[in-house]
């Protein structure tokens, strides 16, 4: 992401924020306090007026400038907002983990600080990411955590909510009912898929799950192919005969893999599915798609910024033996 310095203007701003997002962060941070100096309008969610729709209602009165708080959802809610009308979008991180801030390069403990954008910024275009006509800015998945989205008590207790619904999964008993296409060929019934918009870093320890680059115009996918039942213990065989290998399931393993499109199909009219950390249920098939440097994001001068991607050395090879094709 390579940002332009954005002239200081007094523009017509509105901040969409959720309440309920972060614990109250909204108001543990004193965010309308601090938007309202900045020439922001505040308009806070409830059950009867949702993010997008206040989004477009400020748009009507006139606003140039969006900004919201909130978890990722509510983010890419308004995300999708700014990115159709082609008006910038401030983000203020004001969710639990507030991943897509984070990889813009903002200071996530402190929320208010993403507001100074309102009065000097930098601006940059990312792409953002739709799967069956919904936006997302981090990811959408499917198996064990799409699950546990639907336990009524994961946002009091996400830990026990995926505990809950990874035994079966772990067991090889439950999966995703659907065939995911990979440059590898079909994966039938996998126990997760995870789309994000652009790839994550997977390599070192301390940056997984970073985006290094939110413009690289590609989704990243990620499949755990489905795990076999451990196999039976073999019977005793006489001393002469001889050993055999045991079977394998020959499923097991991670793939990953960049496109610009991934497709999921199967013979089930839907599939559980979980967008930016919302429960919804999706039409099969479905694709996701990545929309290039659809939005464009104000971010304050003075911010940590984004670590640069590490280098991963790889194991020299040995003369004569050649890279494995599979």
């Amino acid at each position: 992401m390579s940002p332009s310095r954005e002239a200081p203007a007094r523009r017509h701003a509105a901040l969409v924020a959720n309440p309920r997002s972060g614990g109250g962060k909204v108001a543990r941070f004193r965010l309308a306090d601090v938007a309202e100096p900045l020439g922001a309008r505040v308009l806070l969610t409830d059950p009867d007026r949702d993010a997008g729709a206040l989004a477009r209602g400020a748009l009507a009165d006139g606003a140039e400038v969006l900004a919201v708080a909130g978890g990722d959802g509510t983010v890419a809610t308004v995300a999708a907002v700014a990115a159709d009308a082609g008006v910038p979008l401030v983000v203020v991180p004001a969710g639990t983990r507030n991943h897509f801030a984070r990889d813009l390069g903002l200071d996530i403990r402190d929320p208010a600080a993403a507001l100074l954008a309102l009065r000097d910024a930098e601006q940059v275009r990312v792409d953002l990411g739709t799967v069956a006509g919904r936006t997302f800015v981090n990811n959408v998945s499917f198996g064990v955590y799409a699950d546990a989205l639907l336990d009524p008590g994961y946002r009091d207790a996400k830990a026990r909510a995926l505990a809950t619904v990874a035994g079966p999964y772990l067991g090889g008993r439950q999966w995703v009912e659907a065939t995911v296409d990979t440059p590898h060929g079909e994966i039938e019934r996998p126990q997760l898929v995870l789309v994000s918009n652009n790839p994550y870093h997977l390599a070192t320890p301390r940056y997984l799950g970073r985006r290094f680059a939110l413009d690289g115009g590609t989704l990243g996918g990620i499949v755990v192919r489905r795990l076999a039942p451990p196999p039976p213990a073999p019977l005793p065989r006489p001393p002469h005969d001889a050993a055999e290998p045991a079977p394998g399931s020959g499923d097991e393993g991670l793939v990953t893999w960049s496109a610009p499109r991934v497709t999921l199909r199967g013979a089930a009219p839907a599939v559980a599915a979980g967008v930016d950390g919302e429960s919804v249920t999706l039409p099969l098939p479905l694709t996701c798609l990545i929309r290039p440097l659809a939005l464009r994001v104000l971010l304050p001068a003075d911010r940590p910024g984004t670590p640069r991607e590490p280098r991963v050395s790889r194991p020299p090879r040995l003369p004569g033996r050649r890279p494995h094709a599979g």
